[in-house]
C-alpha cells in the first residue's frame, strides 16, 4: 500500500518534532505522550508506563494471530552538528540514530492499519525506551509485555546508513552482535618517575595488557567465531613526574555466539592476570554481561522478506548480506518471542554520516518506505481468511 501524501506530510512533521525535542533512555516522556496521543486518535487502545516510559497501542480485529511491531524512541547523549531548523534543542542529546524516524514509520503505519477493514487478529505497536546501552527492551519485558500483550511474533526495523535508499536486508540466525563491556583495575608500586626501578610501572602493565588483548581475535579464536575486542579507555596518573600506582582499562566485547563470548570472557580475565603477574602487579577483571546477540527465526525471514517486497519503493538486498558486529536489545524481544529485525538503507541525498555521529540525520525519504513495509507485513500476517 502506497502512503498518501497527506500521511507522508504528518510523518515529516512527527519526525522534525521528535528531532528537536530528543530524549534519553527513561526520560522519553515528551516522546512517549506524543506516540500515545496519536494512536488514541485513530483508535488504539492505549498502554503506558512499560518498562518506565514505553507505550503499547493494540488494535484488535477479531480471531487470528497477534504481532508486535517495535519502534525504539530514545536519543543520545551527543551535541548535534547539523545546523537544521529543527535541530535539537536539548544541549547534548539527539537523535543521531534515527529512532525519531522509527517512531515517525510505525506511527504512519498505525494510522493506516487503522483505517483497514480486511485484517484479522491484533497487532501490538510497541514503542520502546533505553535501546541505547540502557536495556529497556529487557525493562519492558520484566514489566510483562508479552504477558500482557502476548504475541505470535515480533518484529522490528532500522535505517541503515551503507545500503542505498530502500534497500531491505535481513538475514537467518544471528543479524547483530552481543554487546559486553569490562573494567581491569591494574594495581603495582608507585613511585617517582625518575627511579621507576623503586616501584612497579603499572602503565607499562597496561601498555602490555592492551596488546595482549589484541591477540584474542587474532590468534585465540578460530576465524569462523567472529568476535570484536575494543579497548576504549585508559586511566592512569595525574603527575608528569609520578608513576602512579594503579590504572584502569576499560572496553567492549562483541560475539555472534553464545559459546564465543563466554571463551572471550575467560581469556581476557587470563591475559590481564598473566600479563600482569609477569610484571609483578596484579589484575582485577570486572566483566558485565550486556545485550546478547540479536538472533532472527529462520522461519521468519522469508516473511520478512515477502512483506518487503510489496512495499512500493523497496527492493531486496540478498540474503548473504553479514551481521553487523553492532549491538541492539531487540535481542531481548527476540529471545522472548520469534520474530526477525531487519535493515532498511538510508543512503541518499539527505543522508550521508553514518549512525551515532554528531552531523546525522534521518533521511525523511525513508519514512514512506518504512512505513509501507509495516503496513504489508501486517497485512501478509493479519490477512483476513488467511
Amino acid at each position: 500500500m502506497a502512503i498518501d501524501a497527506d500521511l507522508a506530510t504528518r510523518m515529516v512533521a512527527w519526525r522534525h518534532d521528535l528531532h528537536a525535542h530528543p530524549e534519553l533512555a527513561f526520560h522519553e516522556t515528551r516522546t512517549a505522550d506524543l506516540v500515545a496521543r496519536e494512536l488514541a486518535a485513530c483508535g488504539f487502545a492505549v498502554h503506558r508506563g512499560l518498562g518506565r516510559t514505553g507505550v503499547v497501542g493494540t488494535l484488535s480485529r477479531g480471531a487470528g494471530p497477534t504481532i508486535g511491531l517495535r519502534a525504539d524512541m530514545d536519543a543520545l547523549p551527543i551535541t548535534e552538528e547539523t545546523g537544521l531548523p529543527y535541530a535539537s534543542r536539548n544541549p547534548g542529546v539527539a537523535h543521531s540514530c534515527g529512532h525519531d524516524g522509527h517512531v515517525a514509520m510505525l506511527l504512519g503505519a498505525a494510522r493506516s492499519l487503522a483505517a483497514m477493514g480486511d485484517l484479522a487478529g491484533t497487532v501490538h505497536v510497541i514503542f520502546q525506551p533505553a535501546e541505547e546501552c540502557e536495556g529497556g527492551g529487557r525493562a519492558m519485558i520484566a514489566d510483562g509485555l508479552f504477558r500482557l500483550f502476548p504475541c505470535d511474533s515480533i518484529w522490528g526495523l532500522h535505517n541503515w546508513p551503507g545500503l542505498p535508499l530502500g534497500t531491505f536486508a535481513t538475514r537467518p540466525g544471528p543479524i547483530m552482535a552481543s554487546l559486553d563491556t569490562f573494567d581491569i583495575v591494574v594495581s603495582g608500586s608507585g613511585s617517582h618517575a625518575a627511579m621507576p626501578e623503586r616501584g612497579i610501572d603499572t602503565l607499562v602493565v597496561t601498555a602490555d595488557i592492551v596488546l595482549a588483548l589484541q591477540t584474542i581475535v587474532s590468534r585465540r579464536l578460530s576465524p569462523h567465531d567472529p568476535a570484536v575486542v575494543s579497548v576504549t579507555q585508559i586511566h592512569g596518573g595525574d603527575a608528569y613526574n609520578v608513576i602512579p600506582a594503579s590504572a584502569i582499562i576499560r572496553g567492549t566485547v562483541r560475539c555472534l555466539g553464545a559459546t564465543v563470548r563466554t571463551r572471550v570472557a575467560t581469556l581476557i580475565r587470563e591475559i590481564a592476570e598473566g600479563t600482569a603477574a609477569a610484571h609483578g602487579a596484579t589484575a582485577a577483571l570486572t566483566y558485565h554481561d550486556g545485550y546478547p546477540a540479536t538472533v532472527n527465526a529462520a522461519a521468519a525471514v522469508p516473511v520478512a522478506r515477502e512483506a518487503a517486497g510489496r512495499a512500493p519503493g523497496v527492493s531486496l538486498c540478498p540474503e548473504d548480506l553479514p551481521p553487523s558486529m553492532a549491538s541492539e536489545d531487540f535481542a531481548y524481544m527476540l529471545e522472548s518471542c520469534p520474530g526477525a529485525y531487519a535493515w532498511l538503507g538510508a543512503d541518499g541525498p539527505a543522508a550521508g554520516k553514518p549512525l551515532h555521529h554528531p552531523g546525522y540525520n534521518f533521511n525523511d525519504d525513508v519514512l514512506p518506505l518504512g512505513a509501507g513495509y509495516w503496513i504489508a507485513l501486517t497485512q501478509n500476517l493479519l490477512r483476513a481468511g488467511r
